[in-house]
């Protein structure tokens, strides 16, 4: 595992979230998978439990108790998130409805993509 991947993962989704509202099906799942080589379930419970003072507990326990989280993963990119959405927001507000829904449609275009032709 790599601590600086899992910053600039934990910012980065972050900051997409300030901006866009998204972050962990969108960004840190496939992040995990592809850089981080973890596997879809260590993945999607990791986030859970880099999620957990926000949401998902009793689903990231239940990933937990199977084995599949990286609880230092979720630790370091829990406190990247939430400087990260702080920025994000922070431009978010200032960026045009227009412009924001043009930004968002196209993240969810180029991950679509991204996600059918090469996994």
């Amino acid at each position: 595992m790599s601590t600086i991947y899992c910053l600039l993962i934990g910012l980065a989704a972050g900051v997409l979230s300030g901006i866009l509202g998204i972050g962990g099906g969108i960004i840190i799942i496939p992040s995990l998978v592809l850089l981080l080589g973890m596997s879809q379930q260590t993945a999607q419970g990791t986030t859970l439990a880099m999620m957990v003072p926000p949401i998902g507990l009793l689903a990231a326990w239940m990933y937990y108790k199977g084995g599949f989280v990286d609880l230092k993963v979720a630790g370091v990119m829990c406190a990247t998130f939430v400087i990260g959405s702080v920025i994000g927001a922070k431009f978010a507000v200032n960026l045009s409805d227009v412009v924001l829904t043009k930004i968002f449609g196209v993240a969810l275009l180029l991950i679509s993509l991204k996600m059918i032709f090469f996994k």
